[in-house]
This record gives structure tokens, C-alpha cells and sequence, in this order.
């Protein structure tokens, strides 16, 4: 078995996810292909039993489970786990992922996206809906993403990307081509998150949103995006999409500030909350949109503002 080279590589990441980690493993090991798979597991220093419980696994899919055992937390210096320990070791023609209190529901997942690829040679990225768990009131949500009021496939590319509010994905739905991410331009952003990697898979390819609901997304508020209230997510959104204007200046890759900053709520946050934000945000709008588009822009939001009016 270990000279048997795997064709997909699931990557995962935990942390103090021990209520949760079988779970998540468990769908993994449900999973039916006529193709071998390999699991890339990082567990960053959890100190309430999680390690315990892969080591369990580990011992008994020792072909398959490949963990790494972390005795000093690496998010906290800044490290990115996936760019520095998981992505470099897949030997995967694709790669998988799923967080450590994430899980899969459906055992036929990575034969369905890989099938897809294999015959879609022009697509670097595919995914599926899912459904979102809320763990403090123990019960499930909406199935996401959202485009219509049916379930519906759905080809997806870099400008729809760029351009468009609707995010396309939760990481537990992606299956990508390996080949299609440069790891070594992922470490030239300022900051790296689930945007950044689809903006650079998207570079090089379509991405595909299959109609079946294949996984839930565990909402612990304790996670470090579930753990962030509306405002923290916005900025941390915004953060992103400048990196990707600063790496790459363009008129596409500004559209999104001018379709976000349009709607009330959304921009209303942020003025009142992060005006530094702003700024540079009004600055991308000004050098790409000019002068009358943004003060356009501005000014409608200002005026929304509570307890401000026209003199």
C-alpha cells in the first residue's frame, strides 16, 4: 500500500477539536473510490484530547492517515498551516479539503468531483452545496450557497469571482487540481485566506458548484472565522480582496469593493466601525472608478449613517 500513489489528498487542520474530530475523520474513511486517497492531517498543539483520537486513527489506517503532531501552536506566530505543512507534502493529483469540525455526509463526495475533473480538463476547481450546523443551539440551517430558491449547478470564473457578493464555497466543499496552485505566489500576499487560494486556482481555470449537498459546515463560534461577529467577517473579506488588488491592480478586481460598498448594511459597518478600511477602500474606488463614481458612492452612504442628515 505505501508505494500505491494517491490520486487525491485530503487535507485537514485541527485544533482542540475533540468533540468533533471523528466525525470528521469518519468521513473520510466512509468515503467509496476506485482510486486511493491519502489524509494530510495537522493538528496544531491541541491540548484537549483531539490528538489522542487521530493517533486512534492513525493506527488503524496507518496507509492512509498522515498526521502531523504539533507541540507548539503554529497559527499564533503567523504560520499558514496548508501553504507550509500540508499543501507541500500532497501527492495528490487534486486535493480535498475539510476542517477538523467540518464534516462529509456523503461517502460517494471525492468519486463524484473527481469524476467531474477528470472529464472537465478545463476546470481547476469544483465544489458543492452544504449545509451550515449551529453547535450552541444544536441545529441545522440553511444549505448554502444561495443563488436561487432550487438547488442548481453552476460554472463559476475568475470574474464571476472578483466581481460578484455571493461567495462560491465553504473549503470542505473543494476538490482543486493540484497542479493549478502555486503555493510559493500564495506567500507573496500580506495575508492568506480562502479567498486568496480561489483567486489563484481561478487564475488558472472554471470552477464548478455541483447541485448535491455533500457536507456541513460546523458554526462553533469558536472558530477563527465562526468565532467573529458580522463586522470582524466583513473586514477580514475586505482584507482579503485588497490583497488581491494589491497583487494584482485592476479595474475587475475592484469591482467588488464598488458592489460590496453599495449595499447599505455592509458599508454602514464599516464606516462605523473601520474607517482606516475605508480609506483605503475609497482610494481603490477613486484610482480605478474616478472621482464622480466614488464620491457618488460615498456620499449616499454617509448620509444613511444614524443620526446624520441633510442641512
Amino acid at each position: 500500500m505505501e508505494n500505491i500513489h494517491p490520486l487525491v489528498s485530503i487535507v485537514c487542520c485541527s485544533f482542540n477539536h475533540v468533540s468533533y474530530i471523528r466525525q470528521c475523520l469518519d468521513g473520510f474513511i466512509m468515503q467509496t473510490t476506485n482510486f486511493p486517497i491519502e489524509m494530510l492531517i495537522h493538528d496544531d498543539a491541541s491540548t484537549d484530547g483531539t490528538q489522542d483520537i487521530i493517533r486512534e486513527y492513525e493506527k488503524k489506517y496507518p496507509d492512509m492517515i498522515k498526521p502531523i503532531y504539533q507541540t507548539e501552536n503554529q497559527y499564533s506566530k503567523g504560520i499558514e498551516i496548508n501553504l507550509v505543512y500540508n499543501f507541500p507534502r500532497a501527492k495528490g493529483k487534486y486535493i480535498a479539503f475539510c476542517e477538523g469540525d467540518d464534516y462529509w455526509t456523503d461517502p460517494l463526495k471525492l468519486q463524484k468531483q473527481y469524476d467531474f475533473m477528470e472529464s472537465h480538463p478545463n476546470y481547476v476547481l469544483c465544489t458543492h452545496y452544504y449545509r451550515e450546523f449551529f453547535q450552541m443551539t444544536n441545529e441545522f440551517g440553511s444549505v448554502l450557497p444561495y443563488y436561487s430558491t432550487v438547488r442548481e449547478e453552476k460554472t463559476f470564473d475568475l470574474n464571476y469571482f472578483v466581481s460578484n457578493i455571493e461567495w462560491v464555497t465553504q473549503p470542505l466543499t473543494a476538490l482543486f487540481l493540484n497542479s493549478a496552485l502555486d503555493v510559493e505566489l500564495c506567500k507573496k500576499y500580506d495575508c492568506f485566506t480562502d479567498v486568496l487560494l480561489f483567486y489563484t486556482l481561478l487564475k488558472n481555470g472554471k470552477g464548478f458548484l455541483m447541485a448535491d449537498v455533500m457536507g456541513v459546515y460546523r458554526i462553533t463560534g469558536k472558530g477563527v472565522w465562526t468565532g467573529l461577529d458580522d463586522n470582524g467577517k466583513n473586514v477580514q473579506s475586505f482584507v482579503a480582496r485588497i490583497a488581491i488588488y494589491d497583487a494584482d491592480p485592476s479595474r475587475e478586481n475592484a469591482l467588488y469593493f464598488l458592489t460590496q460598498f453599495r449595499q447599505d448594511t455592509f458599508s454602514r459597518i464599516l464606516f462605523l466601525k473601520n474607517p482606516i478600511l475605508v480609506v483605503r477602500i475609497v482610494h481603490i474606488l477613486w484610482r480605478e472608478f474616478g472621482m464622480i463614481t466614488t464620491c457618488k458612492t460615498l456620499f449616499s452612504k454617509i448620509l444613511k449613517l444614524p443620526n446624520m442628515k441633510l442641512l
